[in-house]
């Protein structure tokens, strides 16, 4: 990892970290602590504690006494980056054709735990829209549209597990607070395909959602169209849907044929 200048970390054990990753990066096999010791210039003993400390959380593994490798969590976080960056991509242009027609808010969204988090939004000021998600905002997944999607895709077992952690807060008054109402809206979901949000995480707010899943056949984001309560068209369905499946295909994805 080349560093520019004025990029140094300002916590000491931060770049000392980074250091050895960077070492373990350009190696393929094994490197044993001697060899990273003297390419990082730090005393074994400390690249030993700071490594340890990496392994614990999976971002190195130690595959016999001595010696180390870069481990499966970078793996990880990578796929979740590159499936965001692939998925941005391909839904940039196919979201602006969407809101030209609409002329409402398109959003694409993520699951991250168990919140969605917005990661791309095409509006305009004219969509009459007074509360405006933000990029990098999130929401959780029981009072969004697409938040229901991946809700959808869990199951019963870990949607329970879901309701226990969250306590299913509410938001507005027509959020779904109960457990046996929210799996009979997932039901829903499953049996149509799409998701509503009935004004349930900002009041005066609605909006549907679609699924976009990639080329494995993995859900990995959500497009949805958010719109004042009182303008949401039910002919926008239809557009939205096949927006969603065009970016799926961008993605590589072949629906199972019926």
């Amino acid at each position: 990892m080349k560093k520019t200048e004025g990029s140094t970390p300002t916590i000491q054990v931060l770049e000392r970290m980074f250091a050895l990753l960077d070492v373990l990066a350009a190696h393929q096999d094994p490197v044993s602590l001697k060899e990273i010791s003297e390419q990082t210039g730090l005393h074994p003993s400390t690249a030993h504690r700071i490594l340890n400390d990496l392994a614990l959380g999976r971002f190195v593994d130690r595959p016999e006494a001595g010696s180390y490798r870069l481990g499966m969590r970078l793996l990880e976080l990578g796929n979740l980056v590159k499936a965001r960056l692939d998925v941005r991509d391909a839904a940039l242009g196919p979201m602006r054709e969407l809101h030209k027609l609409t002329h409402q808010p398109v959003n694409l969204s993520v699951r991250q735990g168990d919140e969605i988090v917005y990661i791309e939004r095409t509006y305009s000021e004219r969509s009459g829209m007074q509360v405006v998600r933000a990029v990098g905002g999130r929401a959780p997944l029981h009072l969004t549209s697409v938040g229901k999607l991946f809700l959808a895709h869990d199951d019963p077992q870990r949607v329970r597990a879901y309701a226990t952690r969250t306590g299913l807060a509410g938001h507005t008054r027509n959020s779904i607070t109960d457990l046996a109402a929210l799996e009979r809206e997932l039901a829903k979901v499953r049996q149509y395909g799409t998701a509503r949000d009935n004004e349930e995480l900002e009041l005066g707010v609605r909006c549907m959602a679609a699924g976009i899943h990639d080329d494995q056949g993995k859900l990995v984001a959500g497009l949805s169209i958010s719109a004042p309560a009182d303008r949401l068209e039910e002919s926008w369905l239809d557009h939205l849907t096949n927006t969603a499946a065009q970016i799926s295909a961008a993605l590589g994805y072949k629906p199972p044929k019926r």
